[in-house]
């Protein structure tokens, strides 16, 4: 197709400098149209309008994500783990509470799949041409289950307690140095404005459903969320029984198209293999979250259907950059040059995975330069710099990890790989709650471990990644790496709003993290979920959310 100059001219007149900037990329070929609908969503255009500018400029229409509709009534049963603490959306961080808070839940905005953001409870948003104001217009007509409209003095109430440092909010993690209380600024009753500390090109994705603890809940929230699991969502609570289970009914007043369930059950389980068990015998229909070693026999099932989406879920292997062993580079560099990622991604992970090249950019990112070298194993350069470090005898040391998903199998392939650089490494796997702690420096495993194994979800932009287990001052730096360098650059990272801009700086911090390693990143694993034949209109995302509005069963 031809571009159409006159349409595109119309576009921009109402387009910011920002928003044309971007158009012009597409354009002129130095934005891919993925990147190109990825980042407009982040700025805040609509799908349609993205659509219509992919047309103009010669690119043909967007593929229809509509799906044919299913039958109405059913009941949906779901397997997932445990939730590991008392549910509440300020301070849940494990899968299986996380799960059911989005069953009820709803965010501004959802990360979809492909890392496109859709408009939730808001409607629209934009930002200032810094960076620093963004403005969100909230959905009229909203309504609370226990009661009353959605709006944003809610809103305000929400971030603000997920902001308050005094709390014991998990989103701290997401908001310390973004956003502080109190910047989260009423406007009129369908508008808000968050005022950031400092510039941030991705702040949408801050509030949406990649900030899981960022559901919506009303002003007068005061806590003992298990009695109610009060949101704006398609489902509302049933029955909530700790260690067993939960079940949902469709609400009848949601503000959007009804759902197609009647009824959805969850059903807790410890381990994977019972979950197994019960989809092959039909006591559930999905296993919302599947790992790929241990769900092989589920991989060519005729009986199961696998939805795989491609994610950012890593296994990051931090070393503490403050401690020998590790406190000189050219032993961390020696560790991930031993480690063969090609076998980790087919052999560990069947294929459902990509590899990681020690840094949180994985290639499904826009910004992430993919001109930088991949890291491959080489077990003679790694001897090298073990000479090099003074540790060409080898050393003793002690990988603290959990017993979770595929972490103990790629514990002991790290074990037997480091063997040929004459590293002895003592496995020390503990359960999930003894491995976290408090979460807290000085009482936590994951935090004060020389080395460890830590599971991290799946993000629709890295700068929680960047920052938390990176920066000096992170909040999960379990590795201790402080570099005044890495720091000013995710800084500037962050800042950025132009998806250029963002892949320049990008480039520059894979490379320096090559060179310090703190963290070794060898895959982004694939989010597996897994269905029964014959159960259609499942939506799981990588973050651990299952959208179920659409699900029926023949």
């Amino acid at each position: 197709m031809s571009k159409n100059y006159r349409i595109l001219d119309l576009i921009r007149r109402n387009r910011s400098p920002l928003e044309n900037h971007l158009v012009d990329g597409l354009v002129d070929g130095g934005v891919s149209r993925r990147d190109f609908v990825r980042h407009g969503s982040l700025l805040g255009l609509s799908l349609p309008l993205l659509s219509g500018i992919g047309m103009a400029a010669g690119l043909g229409r967007m593929p229809s994500l509509a799906r044919a509709q299913g039958a109405p009534g059913a009941t949906v049963r779901v397997a997932c783990s445990m939730p590991t603490a008392a549910i509440d959306p300020i301070t849940v961080t494990d899968a299986g509470g996380t799960l059911l808070l989005q069953q009820v839940g709803e965010f501004l905005c959802v990360d979809g799949p492909d890392l496109v953001l859709k408009p939730v409870l808001a409607e629209s948003w934009k930002p200032n041409d810094k960076g620093t104001v963004w403005t969100f217009k909230l959905r009229k007509g909203v309504k609370f289950h226990s009661g009353g409209e959605m709006k944003a003095d809610d809103v305000v109430a929400t971030i603000d307690r997920l902001a308050d440092p005094a709390g014991s909010s998990n989103a701290l993690s997401v908001f310390k140095g973004i956003l502080q209380k109190g910047a989260t600024k009423k406007v009129d009753d369908y508008t808000v404005e968050f005022h950031l500390d400092a510039a941030n090109g991705n702040f949408p994705y801050m509030v949406s459903s990649d900030n899981y603890n960022a559901v919506i809940l009303p002003a007068s929230y005061k806590g003992d969320y298990e009695k109610s699991f009060d949101g704006t969502g398609p489902f509302k609570l049933e029955k909530y029984t700790p260690k067993v289970g939960a079940s949902f009914v469709r609400n009848d007043d949601y503000w959007g198209p009804k759902v197609l369930p009647e009824r959805t059950e969850f059903t807790f389980f410890d381990d994977i293999q019972p979950q197994i068990l019960a989809l092959q015998g039909g006591q559930v229909d999905i296993i919302n979250q599947l790992p790929a070693l241990t769900g092989i026999s589920l991989l060519n099932d005729p009986n199961v259907d696998i939805i795989s989406r491609k994610s950012t879920v890593s296994r990051q292997v931090h070393m503490r950059c403050d401690s020998d062993p590790f406190k000189d580079p050219r032993v961390r560099r020696a560790i991930a040059l031993s480690i063969d990622r090609d076998k980790l991604v087919a052999g560990l992970m069947k294929g459902r995975a990509s590899i990681g090249n020690d840094s949180p950019f994985a290639a499904v990112y826009p910004s992430t330069d993919t001109s930088v070298p991949q890291r491959k194993q080489d077990f003679a350069q790694a001897k090298q710099l073990m000479e090099a470090a003074g540790a060409g005898k080898g050393f003793k040391v002690t990988l603290t990890t959990q017993r979770y998903m595929e972490i103990p199998a790629y514990a002991q392939l790290i074990q037997n790989w480091v063997k040929e650089i004459g590293i002895e490494l003592d496995l020390n796997m503990m359960d999930q709650g003894a491995y976290y702690g408090d979460a807290v420096f000085g009482k936590s495993n994951w935090l004060d471990s020389v080395m460890g194994i830590t599971d991290y979800g799946h993000r629709g932009v890295p700068n929680v990644l960047l920052s938390a287990p990176l920066k000096s001052g992170g909040t999960w730096n379990s590795a201790h790496f402080k570099n005044k360098d890495y720091d000013m650059l995710v800084d500037r990272y962050v800042a950025a709003v132009d998806l250029e801009e963002q892949k320049a700086t990008a480039g520059k911090i894979q490379k320096l993290l090559l060179e310090e390693t703190p963290i070794i990143f060898g895959y982004f694993a694939d989010y597996l979920t897994a269905t029964a034949k014959g159960v259609t209109g499942v939506q799981p995302s990588p973050v651990g959310h299952l959208f179920l509005d659409k699900t029926s069963k023949a």
